[in-house]
């Protein structure tokens, strides 16, 4: 089990002005308290395969030149198998740990208040994602652990249209700049080991 802080970002679109009269051109998750649960085992004593949930309690925010707002509560919930290697000796007290993992990243509904007063709401996407991490774990006794580490979980969104290339080769193509959600997790968390 982990908890942490998650710093998040977003991406940008058109420029819009809302009935409020003020123009948003981003849409970003807030950073905000995040948690998780990971399940493993060691398929010898450095390599550790096994799988991760995360969870995000984060806010919807539009922004814009003229304005910022958060528009309604909004759960980032990701899903890795990963895996994962683990340097030292099997028996040291203190273990450095990296992983990499491979999964999907769901933004549920957002649920929201219009500027007229009517409701309304956003419906929840999961979208391919991997995943990347690395720290340090210490073991007081042979069954329990803690663990502090970083992981950043890219999500792509959307690429948008940049213009054409043409090759005499290949022909003429579209070329896009792709953009990806970010999620940055600093996490500390307790370890059991069976």
């Amino acid at each position: 089990m982990s908890f942490g802080y998650t710093n998040a970002d977003g991406v940008s679109g058109a420029t819009i002005v809302a009935q409020d009269g003020n123009a948003y051109n981003r849409i970003d998750p807030t950073n905000s308290f995040s948690w998780g649960l990971n399940f493993g085992f060691n398929v010898n004593h450095t390599t550790e395969i096994g799988f991760m949930f995360g969870q995000q309690l984060s806010k919807m925010n539009v922004s814009g030149p003229t304005a910022s707002k958060d528009v309604g509560d909004l759960t980032i919930s990701s899903y890795h198998p990963y895996l994962g290697f683990n340097f030292g000796e099997e028996d040291a007290k203190v273990r450095p740990y990296i992983l990499i993992g491979f999964g999907a990243t769901s933004y549920g509904q957002v649920n929201y208040t219009r500027f007229d007063g009517t409701s309304g709401n956003t419906q929840s996407q999961t979208r391919y994602s991997t995943t990347v991490g690395a720290g340090i774990k210490a073991y007081p006794n042979p069954k329990f652990g803690i663990r502090v580490g970083i992981q950043w979980t890219p999500t792509y969104i959307k690429t948008d249209a940049t213009g054409m290339w043409c090759d005499p080769y290949w022909g003429c193509y579209t070329t896009g700049n792709a953009q990806y959600s970010n999620q940055f997790q600093f996490l500390g968390g307790l370890l059991f080991r069976f």
